[in-house]
């Protein structure tokens, strides 16, 4: 397999080789644990638990690292507003994250270290910068001398001497050079801190993810990830304190996804524009968000509206249904997919023209996905199956020749895709007793004018491959 990543340090697609034959050390930076996460936040996540999920697919061990950022401004504000702990404000956000994750299908990470589990890592980074003139302490704080690293700007393709009025920065006579960036804050009165050379004080926030992918993947990483907001400042400062220490390419593969809109403005908590997941997924299917985000190429910016997302979970219920029908089919012949015999060879071979057919919407599925993780057009495979999988069902139920093979085979080759995009959620068969309740149930709900619950029960057995149809005798159902 050829896979090609584009890399934003070359601005070109590059073929992806590992340090190390079938490994991968992955880092990405993690959320500043202050507050509940938007959709915005969640692209990052989504984009590289698929990233991470696809290269596992094609055999590589991943070591997956996303650091929690639980110490900064907005924590201790955080957590003088709530007069809780900064530790606490931590501890309920990062719980927040992983359960908004977890509804999404995010896999968790192989590690998510905390900066504050980190601070003698930390404090011994910012000591080499020091000890080789990197780095100085001036009035309890420590700052990297930017022009002492010939190369910053390397990651952003910007010159040193245009920055100093793109750093987001207020004139400080402590430093040097205002293009320098701070390492070591000295504490206030009142702060959260710890000790150091220097003083009380704590991290800056770009030397945390240095420090820790270091400590967890080693000097060169062979991707590192992030949002587009984070090429510039945080990981061109990454590249320069990391490479000052090691001598050595912070990471050979730099991957940043675009921003997602609000009426055409970055979607961002500081502007207060964010539509919180634990919100969404109360309105919407936590798989049609899922699907509304993996629609679009990652690097390109994705546009919030209801629209896209009721689009989205029309897209979802037809890969839904189309998943359900085999399976039915599957089941009308006694074999479940889930059981030992629900094997492909247990089952003789499947349909030679079915196999062609699959094999060809696996091929396109892998290779979009092996430039550059197109899901946008990886989906395409999907309705592409979708669309083979319901014409072989009605086709050969018809002419009463359905074969336990084909169907098997069907659902086999939707796994490989599902398995990377995770799109299709896997629901427990429904009985038939259990759907005539759920059917009293909304009858229950129309004549008492609960129209929401009516509406969530008929989503529900629609997701589940159930039709309703109404005659003069009454609700009768189907399977579809």
């Amino acid at each position: 397999m050829t896979l090609n990543i584009f890399n934003t340090m070359t601005r070109e697609k590059e073929l992806f080789t590992p340090q190390k034959a079938g490994e991968v050390k992955m880092y990405v930076c993690g959320p500043t644990v202050y507050n509940y996460i938007h959709i915005g936040n969640a692209r990052p996540a989504m984009v590289f638990d698929v990233v991470r999920r696809y290269l596992e697919t094609i055999g590589y061990d991943v070591q997956y690292v996303m650091n929690f950022t639980d110490v900064d401004d907005k924590l201790i504000t955080k957590s003088q507003e709530l007069n809780v702990t900064v530790n606490e404000v931590a501890d309920t956000f990062i719980s927040a994250y992983l359960e908004d994750c977890d509804a999404l299908g995010i896999r968790r990470a192989t590690i998510n270290p905390r900066v504050t589990e980190h601070i003698q890592e930390i404090v011994e980074f910012i000591s080499k910068l020091v000890e080789t003139d990197f780095a100085y302490e001036s009035g309890g704080d420590v700052y990297f001398r930017t022009k002492q690293f010939e190369e910053y700007g390397k990651l952003s393709h910007q010159k040193i001497d245009e920055l100093q009025f793109g750093i987001r920065i207020e004139v400080d006579k402590r430093k040097e050079s205002q293009e320098d960036f701070v390492l070591w804050k000295g504490a206030k009165p009142g702060e959260i801190s710890w000790s150091s050379p220097w003083g009380e004080g704590r991290p800056g926030w770009h030397i945390e993810c240095s420090a820790m992918a270091r400590r967890y993947l080693g000097d060169t990483l062979d991707i590192h990830g992030g949002g587009k907001d984070l090429a510039f400042p945080h990981h061109e400062c990454e590249v320069a304190q990391s490479e000052a220490v090691t001598g050595k390419p912070l990471a050979n593969v730099w991957m940043h996804n675009g921003y997602i809109n609000m009426d055409n403005e970055k979607m961002s908590k500081s502007l207060g524009n964010g539509v919180l997941v634990r919100e969404l997924v109360k309105a919407y299917k936590p798989n049609a968000l899922r699907y509304f985000i993996l629609a679009t190429h990652y690097r390109n910016p994705l546009n919030f509206s209801a629209e896209a997302l009721q689009q989205a979970e029309k897209s979802v219920e037809r890969l839904e249904n189309a998943v359900a029908n085999v399976k039915h089919a599957l089941q009308s012949l006694g074999v479940s997919v889930h059981d030992e015999a629900g094997d492909v060879s247990s089952h003789g071979e499947p349909n030679e023209d079915l196999q062609v057919k699959l094999a060809n919407i696996l091929e396109t599925f892998d290779a979009k996905m092996q430039d550059d993780f197109n899901t946008a057009d990886a989906i395409t495979a999907m309705f592409e199956w979708a669309t083979e999988a319901n014409v072989w069902a009605q086709q050969h139920a018809h002419a009463n020749t359905l074969q336990a093979a084909d169907l098997l085979a069907l659902i086999d080759a939707f796994d490989a895709m599902n398995e990377v995009l995770g799109i299709v959620v896997e629901q427990e068969e429904l009985l038939d007793a259990e759907i005539d309740q759920l059917i009293q149930d909304r009858i229950e709900a129309r004549q008492s004018k609960n129209w929401a619950r009516a509406d969530e029960i008929r989503d529900l057995l629609t997701a589940r491959g159930i039709v309703l149809e109404d005659t003069p005798q009454g609700v009768r159902w189907k399977r579809a």
